[in-house]
C-alpha cells in the first residue's frame, strides 16, 4: 500500500497538489505597516471584519507593501531611504527571503508585480546620479535581482501597474534627495515631476505638470479598472500650491481636481494616500498633516466629500465604499456600511494595500 508520504509527495510531482492561497492566511482584505508601542514594527493582514488576521514583525518602519497576485506571499518595503525589502509567507507567517538595494541605491518603498507575478518592480534611487531606477527582481528565483531601467524622472515613488498588461505607471516625484543628506531636498527650484508609462523596460510615454505646478511633487497613485490614474501631490514651494489631487488617462493632458481654497488650504501641502472607492466613480485622498480624508468625482474632478480623520493616511476601496487606517491605530468604514474598529497599540502606517 502506498504511504501518505509517498502519496503526497506523488502529488507534488504531478503538480496535483492545491497551492496555498491567501485563505490560507486567514483571508485578509488589506495588508498594513504598523508600529508597536515597543518600538517594534509588523506587517498585519486586516480581515473584512477590521480584525486581525496576522502580525508578521519587519526589521524596521514599513511604508506599504506590494502583494504577489497568485500565492499568499508580501513584500514589504522600508520607508524611504530605506535598504531593505523582506518577503513574507504570509499563510506559513515567516520570513522567506529579503532583498537589498544594490550599492548606491535606495528603495522608496513602493514596488509591484507583473500580472503573472514572476517579477517584482521597485521604485530606487540611483543618488550618485540623480537618476530614478526601477530595479527588477525574480519571484521565482528566491527574488534575485535581475535587472533595473530608468523610471523616466528623478525620485520615482509609487509604481503601479495597469489593469491587464504589464505596463507600469510610476510617479517621478521629481526632487532629488541623497543619504548623507537623508531627507533633505536639494533640487527644489529646479524639480520636474511626471508620470511616466512604461513597457518592457522603456517609458512609452509621460505626462507633467504645467510649468507653474513644477513644485508639485508626484508621490501616490491609483489605477482605476479602466487604466485612469489618479495622483496626490505633495507641494515643495514656500506659497501654497494651486491644487494637490489629480487624474489622468495615458495619451491625453493632466486634469487637476477642483479644490475649495479653504479645503485646499486645510490639506497643508500634503496628500498622503490616493485610492478609488468601490464603484471606480470617486477617489480618495488622505492629508495626515491636514486630518483629512477628501472625496472627489472622477467624471466632475471637483470635490464632492470632506472628512475629519485623526491622522488619517491609509486608504483602500472596501465593499460600498472607503477603508481609512489612522496613526491612532482606528480603522474606520466611509460608505453604505460605516464602521470603526480601534486596535489601540498599533500605529498605522502610510498605505492600506487592498487583496
Amino acid at each position: 500500500m502506498t504511504s501518505r508520504r509517498g502519496f503526497l509527495a506523488g502529488l507534488v510531482g504531478t503538480g496535483l497538489v492545491p497551492r496555498a492561497t491567501w485563505a490560507d492566511a486567514g483571508a485578509p482584505r488589506w495588508l498594513s505597516a504598523a508600529g508597536m508601542p515597543d518600538g517594534g514594527f509588523v506587517l498585519c493582514g486586516i480581515g473584512d471584519d477590521l480584525e486581525l488576521r496576522f502580525r508578521l514583525p519587519l526589521p524596521g518602519r514599513g511604508h506599504a507593501a506590494a502583494a504577489h497576485p497568485a500565492r499568499p506571499e508580501a513584500v514589504a518595503f522600508a520607508r524611504r531611504p530605506g535598504t531593505f525589502a523582506v518577503v513574507i509567507d504570509c499563510a506559513a507567517g515567516r520570513q522567506t527571503a529579503e532583498l537589498s538595494a544594490p550599492e548606491g541605491r535606495h528603495f522608496y518603498g513602493h514596488g509591484a508585480f507583473s500580472l503573472d507575478g514572476r517579477w517584482l518592480y521597485t521604485t530606487e534611487n540611483d543618488y550618485a546620479s540623480a537618476r530614478g531606477v526601477i530595479g527588477v527582481w525574480d519571484a521565482e528565483r528566491g527574488y534575485a535581482r535581475a535587472g533595473e531601467f530608468d523610471s523616466g524622472g528623478t525620485g520615482p515613488h509609487e509604481v503601479r501597474r495597469m489593469p491587464g498588461r504589464d505596463t507600469l505607471v510610476v510617479a517621478n516625484g521629481g526632487i532629488e534627495t541623497h543619504p548623507d543628506t537623508g531627507r533633505t531636498e536639494l533640487n527644489i527650484p529646479w524639480m520636474q515631476p511626471n508620470l511616466s508609462y512604461i513597457d518592457e523596460g522603456r517609458v512609452t510615454d509621460s505626462a507633467a505638470l504645467p510649468p507653474e505646478m513644477h513644485k508639485g511633487s508626484i508621490r501616490h497613485l491609483a489605477v482605476s479598472h479602466d487604466g485612469t490614474v489618479a495622483f496626490g501631490l505633495q507641494w515643495q514651494g514656500d506659497e501654497d500650491g494651486p491644487a494637490l489631487v489629480g487624474l489622468h488617462r495615458r495619451g491625453d493632458v493632466m486634469r487637476l481636481c477642483d479644490t475649495p481654497e479653504d479645503a485646499l488650504l486645510a490639506m497643508r501641502g500634503y496628500v498622503g494616500s490616493v485610492a478609488f472607492g468601490a464603484g471606480q466613480r470617486d477617489v480618495a485622498i488622505t492629508s495626515p498633516r491636514g486630518r483629512l480624508v477628501q472625496v472627489y468625482s472622477v467624471e466632475t474632478a471637483r470635490l464632492q466629500q470632506s472628512e475629519q480623520v485623526q491622522d488619517a493616511c491609509g486608504v483602500a476601496p472596501c465593499t460600498g465604499g472607503l477603508l481609512i487606517a489612522s496613526g491612532t491605530g482606528a480603522l474606520r468604514r466611509m460608505g453604505r456600511h460605516a464602521g470603526a474598529r480601534n486596535h489601540s497599540g498599533l500605529m498605522w502606517d502610510n498605505h492600506l494595500v487592498a487583496l
